[in-house]
């Protein structure tokens, strides 16, 4: 038994080669142990597929695990991403709901190819295939590596300025699933339902604290607050907005891989000590 407090060093948000990371889910677990990581989910992309081996890992590693997923959403014309942690894989409702987003993405990739091809880049949609295993799940990720590889840029963040990032050319919209679905989803599973690294979504004041309010009068019940897309000041900003609407709060990496996160798994600081954390009733 893990004492239950703050301080665990637990991460609960990383992505394997199953979606747009690069190392297996096996893999992972064993970084995340040698890491000291304590408390460990993976949150692959609108996926399931990868968490009975991340389990049958964890077991042989002695490292308590949490099932989870992220799954795509819109709310107010814009993605936001929603972490189920503590899911029944088995859920047909969740494997149906993420079917049905899988098959939105591998339509999008075709028309990113399309759109990158205008732009001058060749045989984007095949070279970004040989960056996933999943081909429902080409994100913009995959394609982010092979123009790297391609020389056009130097940094994921340099394509993502110049190529894919929002409102750029090379990028293209989709209607994922409504907010109310994921959260729906997700305690329909058995989960608890988590705002991923809010600061990343572009919303001005009063859109935040509408979609704050909405979603935990939908059932949501926590927030992510210590996260690698988080830069320090705003630890604390989420914080705050934890407090302010009783969110549980959450902590983890949003690792991807070694050359390309900013955070490593279980190198995040602790949870502030006056909030309740997601595990609180887990371990």
């Amino acid at each position: 038994m893990i004492r239950n407090t703050h301080s665990l060093n637990a991460d609960l948000h990383c992505h394997s080669l199953v979606s747009d990371g690069v190392l297996t889910p096996a893999a992972l677990a064993q970084r995340a142990a040698q890491n000291g990581v304590q408390l460990w989910s993976l949150t692959d992309h609108d996926e399931l597929s990868g968490l009975q081996e991340a389990r049958e890992a964890c077991r042989e590693l002695d490292l308590p695990f949490v099932t989870g997923v992220e799954i795509s959403a819109t709310w107010a014309r814009r993605t936001v991403h929603i972490v189920g942690l503590n899911v029944d894989p088995e859920n047909q409702a969740l494997k149906d709901g993420l079917e049905a987003i899988r098959s939105g993405r591998a339509d999008r990739a075709r028309q990113i190819a399309v759109r990158l091809e205008q732009m001058g880049v060749e045989g984007s949609y095949e070279g970004a295939l040989r960056y996933a295993s999943n081909p429902q799940l080409l994100s913009r990720t995959h394609f982010a590596r092979f123009l790297l590889e391609q020389g056009y840029c130097k940094t994921m963040q340099e394509v993502f300025d110049r190529y894919l990032g929002d409102g750029r050319s090379g990028n293209v919209r989709i209607h994922w699933s409504r907010l109310e679905e994921a959260v729906q989803w997700i305690v329909g599973a058995g989960g608890r339902a988590i705002i991923a690294h809010p600061g990343r979504y572009i919303y001005d004041e009063t859109q935040a604290e509408a979609f704050f309010d909405v979603f935990r009068q939908l059932g949501g019940e926590g927030i992510e607050v210590v996260t690698g897309s988080h830069r320090p000041e705003q630890y604390r900003q989420y914080a705050d907005v934890a407090r302010r609407f009783g969110f549980l709060v959450s902590r983890g990496s949003d690792f991807h891989a070694p050359s390309e996160s900013h955070v490593d798994l279980g190198s995040l600081p602790e949870l502030p000590s006056d909030l309740r954390p997601v595990w609180h009733d887990w371990v």
